[in-house]
């Protein structure tokens, strides 16, 4: 196939069914999917018809990048998951400032890294961040006191109805780990590519940067699979904090703990872990938290499938 050349869109009742998500996750966990297509071209031109198939069937659709910040049932998800894999960067000089432009399905690490290469300041604090454009500009994903909102212009969105179009940074309502996109009732919509505004700087000035970030991370944080940040930080405090107070570091369902390096932070044993064995040591530390401290902890990560 030529560079120009479209790639065919294929039908959805030819696509593999019951294939296991739990690979396409950070935690190694998940059951089937009823349908699954992985996208590659970063135009997306096979990607958009068969959206379209989908919503025109009233088809559930799940959109995957890294699996960083999900969970996934045990009994896996209905409908279609397309596992958003395409990925292309580039940038245009505009002065002391450029624009880059993204595919949805770009790591965060591969842009903090382009953006290094290319002397670029303002995407450092992603370098140790797993997951993928397209999660990061719907979720609103930041560290380091950073986050998509600080430089993201305007994002490419595609839905059945009005086509490709642009939505402006201002428009995203955005918040901690918030957006517009995610508030909408309507999940018809799928990020396509995103566009961003970085100063200009040294690279060996955003290797520091970055460095420092990556040695935090690793003093910090635990190895191993995880699902990143299992709750949101409450308004003034730290849900870690909270959890630690509580006396919960270390404890297990199964064989998922709450890590004893940082308690917000769940990890797979990979004894035979489970999904469900998530989602109860969730709910428990939920119940002690609220019991001890009067506060309801909200989820950072995001529970997918059929958890009946």
């Amino acid at each position: 196939m030529s560079r120009n050349t479209a790639p065919r869109a294929p039908a959805i009742d030819d696509l593999p069914q019951g294939k296991s998500l739990a690979r396409f996750t950070a935690a190694r966990l998940g059951g089937p999917a009823d349908y699954l297509y992985i996208a590659k071209d970063p135009k997306y031109r096979d990607l958009t018809p068969l959206l379209d198939q989908a919503w025109k069937r009233q088809m559930p659709v799940t959109i995957l990048g890294g699996g960083a910040n999900v969970l996934i049932a045990d009994a896996g998800i209905r409908g279609l998951t397309i596992i958003n894999r395409a990925t292309e960067i580039g940038h245009e000089d505009e002065g002391h400032k450029a624009i880059v432009t993204a595919s949805s399905g770009t790591n965060l690490i591969r842009l903090a890294r382009y953006c290094q290469e290319n002397g670029l300041t303002g995407m450092e604090w992603a370098i140790a961040v797993p997951g993928t454009i397209g999660g990061a500009v719907v979720n609103n994903a930041g560290a380091h006191g950073r986050d998509i909102d600080s430089s993201l212009t305007r994002t490419m969105t595609y839905d059945g109805v009005r086509g490709q179009r642009w939505i402006e940074a201002i428009d995203m309502q955005y918040g901690y780990r918030h957006s517009w996109l995610k508030a909408r009732r309507d999940r018809r919509f799928f990020v396509m590519s995103a566009e961003f505004s970085f100063e200009r700087d040294e690279p060996e000035a955003v290797q520091r940067r970055m460095d420092h970030n990556n040695d935090y991370r690793r003093r910090t944080q635990p190895p191993g699979a995880s699902l990143g940040s299992i709750f949101k930080n409450p308004q003034g405090d730290f849900a870690g904090r909270l959890i630690e107070a509580c006396g919960l570091k270390g404890l297990r369902v199964g064989s998922v703990q709450v890590s004893p390096v940082h308690a917000n932070f769940f990890v797979n044993t990979g004894r035979g872990a489970s999904a469900r064995d998530y989602f109860e040591l969730i709910n428990l530390v939920l119940e002690r938290v609220n019991d001890a401290f009067g506060i309801a902890l909200e989820l950072e990560i995001q529970t997918l499938g059929d958890w009946e």
